[in-house]
């Protein structure tokens, strides 16, 4: 139960992530004011979702880790504290007052410094949760493949 529970937390935390950065680039590059106030207003309600499953995904990724930190999972753990704080110090922050600017109708130079800021720091995140992805992919190949 609790690797079905970490696979699925951290499918849904990396594919809400991806959705917020794919929809700000979709929104920004190819649609108009409104479609940008939609999305940079609707990604902090997406928090509902994703706080909850980056905590269940860490949690029970330190439950199944049980205090193991060399090889393939030392890595994933050494990740994990960028990914968090990226979220919480870079990409929460910027969401909210994109949110606001947005609301407001201000695309002014702060609004779009933090808008590059905070797609560069997704970026980050998207990938590292993708290393993390793969290589948890890797640690369980051998048991995926007995299976099959």
């Amino acid at each position: 139960m609790i690797p079905q529970l970490h696979k699925l937390s951290g499918a849904v935390a990396f594919l809400t992530i991806a959705s917020f950065w794919t929809s700000t680039v979709v929104a920004e590059l190819l649609l108009d004011r409104a479609a940008i106030v939609a999305v940079k207003t609707s990604v902090p309600w997406g928090f509902l979702i994703l706080v909850p499953a980056m905590a269940l995904a860490g949690a029970t990724g330190m439950r199944l880790a049980r205090g193991r930190k060399a090889g393939i999972l030392g890595a994933k753990r050494k990740r994990m504290p960028f990914i968090a704080a990226n979220g919480l110090l870079v990409l929460i922050p910027s969401a909210l007052f994109l949110a606001a600017k947005a609301g407001e109708g201000a695309f002014d130079t702060s609004f779009q410094v933090v808008q590059a800021i905070e797609l560069i720091a997704g970026a980050a995140n998207i990938l590292l949760l993708g290393l993390n992805i793969r290589d948890g992919r890797r640690m369980t190949a051998g048991r995926r493949a007995k299976a099959a």
